[in-house]
């Protein structure tokens, strides 16, 4: 009998489940004598404990890491959705997680989440980075690209997954390695997110102008994509320019997504302190285009400020002197300006083919924290914090007239 056999080994996840099921194994071979041969999906039948574990996937005969996380409802039994989420250059897995947060919504939404690990080393030990097609010429790297797909292989193969719900969510590098893959063709994600790092195609340089390279972007379908960025971002900028890898802006970037899912109209746009929410909502095979722009926002993951409670009013009874105490109504707001792309990310992905797609929780507190809509948890946080993840670089590049990278580009 054969438990979850990938690419001519045994995953760490699959060990798991041979433990965990141990005291039941000799009943197995007549249970799944009774099943149909489409009766069980793979994956499907155990459960797995709940919390994040380690697993290797090999790829073109090469180990590559991994950390997936389950949440406590995972049951083995029902088939549950699935989200990657792609580390940011100098950072791994786990930062990329403490991060994102992706465990946390996780947890309380019922799915797995599946963190990958880029093949090139980071600026510390153990770091990464990520070997983008096109536009990195760091030696070593390996092909992503087939990591990725066999990524998914392997989770729809270990896991109870619905793989008509797989999505994908990519922090800085991450996200451009994600825009790359999307790019290539592939059309295993339902909808994809970008936090700082959308991307339509490597740079190309016409005329004194950076844009798109149209012929290097193929996606195989109309997808849904979320993007966030931040007009203060030093590492990716807004408008533009930065690293080889970068150079057209992130309106550039979205504008060419809006072209190709066939989007129509000019989006709608709507802005909160210094939050703007944009959608363009009537795209080809129910595809949505929608961002949110932080003017305050750096490079930083953004965070959640605390929202506040309901507001309450006094006013005193004179007669009594007792002093009474009323909720005041709150209008409802045309988004929540305190976003947590993780969040807002899964509302998404998971309404891609509603209208509902506009965050409409509490109203954010007032106050400078609440202006900026952005947080500390940036690649520059404790060793403790995000386990070796470091901050990115942003020394200045020898500039090329293309879009490849320079040597040691990340």
């Amino acid at each position: 009998m054969v438990f979850a056999r990938v690419a001519g080994f045994f995953s760490r996840s699959a060990l798991t489940r041979m433990a965990a099921v141990g005291a039941v194994f000799l009943g197995a071979t007549t249970f799944l004598g009774s099943m149909t041969g489409s009766a069980l999906a793979a994956g499907c039948g155990q459960p797995i404990a709940a919390g994040r574990h380690h697993i290797t996937i090999e790829t073109d005969g090469v180990a590559r890491s991994a950390i997936y996380f389950i949440p406590s409802s995972y049951t083995g039994k029902d088939k549950v959705p699935l989200v990657f989420d792609l580390h940011g250059s100098h950072s791994n897995p786990q930062g990329q997680l403490n991060r994102s947060s992706w465990d946390k919504v996780a947890e309380k939404n019922g799915f797995i989440v599946l963190a990958l690990q880029g093949s090139l080393p980071g600026s510390s030990a153990g770091t990464y980075a990520w070997n983008v097609p096109f536009v990195t010429a760091q030696q070593g790297g390996l092909d992503e690209i087939a990591y990725i797909r066999q990524a998914i292989a392997t989770a729809k193969q270990e896991f109870c997954v619905d793989p008509a719900r797989i999505y994908a969510s990519g922090y800085s590098g991450g996200g451009r390695m994600l825009s790359a893959y999307l790019c290539s063709g592939r059309d295993e994600f339902a909808a994809a997110g970008f936090v700082h790092s959308l991307r339509a195609g490597r740079p190309v340089e016409t005329g004194g102008k950076w844009s798109p390279d149209a012929q290097g972007c193929n996606p195989a379908k109309p997808i849904s994509i979320m993007a966030f960025a931040g007009v203060k971002d030093a590492a990716n900028p807004y408008a533009g320019g930065g690293s080889t890898y970068w150079q057209y802006g992130f309106k550039t970037a979205v504008q060419r997504w809006t072209e190709l899912d066939g989007c129509s109209g000019n989006g709608e746009s709507k802005t909160i302190g210094d939050v703007t929410f944009s959608l363009y909502g009537t795209c080809k095979n129910g595809a949505r285009v929608a961002s949110y722009v932080f003017a305050n926002g750096t490079h930083d993951w953004p965070k959640p400020a605390p929202a506040t409670e309901a507001v309450i009013a006094a006013a005193k009874d004179g007669a009594a002197s007792v002093t009474k105490v009323a909720a005041v109504a709150v209008a409802k707001p045309a988004f929540d300006a305190n976003v947590d792309p993780a969040s807002r990310m899964w509302d998404f992905f998971r309404k891609a083919d509603s209208t509902d797609v506009i965050a409409t929780a509490a109203p954010a507190k007032t106050g400078s924290a609440a202006k900026s809509g952005t947080g500390v948890a940036s690649d520059c946080g404790t060793e403790a914090d995000l386990q070796g993840t470091t901050c990115n670089s942003n020394q200045p590049i020898d500039m090329r007239r293309s879009g490849q990278g320079v040597q040691d580009a990340l």
